[in-house]
């Protein structure tokens, strides 16, 4: 019984191990590098493919959304 639960124990480790690594991995390739950097600096943007534009009307609904909100004015207990 105890080699079957080590076993069980040793296989959820080693996945977990691989879930975490792979997700290191695709976060590294987000980063920012000093190339990235350097590209900035001497074009004033970044060359990518897989950069998705932004939708203004979206971001501006959004925040009108946001500014429409009412807020309680803040207690006052002092």
């Amino acid at each position: 019984m105890t080699k079957l639960l080590f076993i069980i124990m040793a296989i959820l480790v080693l996945a977990v191990g691989a879930s975490t690594r792979r997700r290191f991995r695709l976060d590294r390739d987000k980063m920012v590098t000093d190339d990235i950097m350097r590209q900035i600096e001497s074009v004033g943007h970044v060359e990518a493919e897989d950069i998705e534009a932004v939708n203004v009307e979206r971001v501006r609904a959004k925040e009108d959304e946001f500014w429409a909100q009412t807020w309680d004015p803040p207690e006052e207990d002092w």
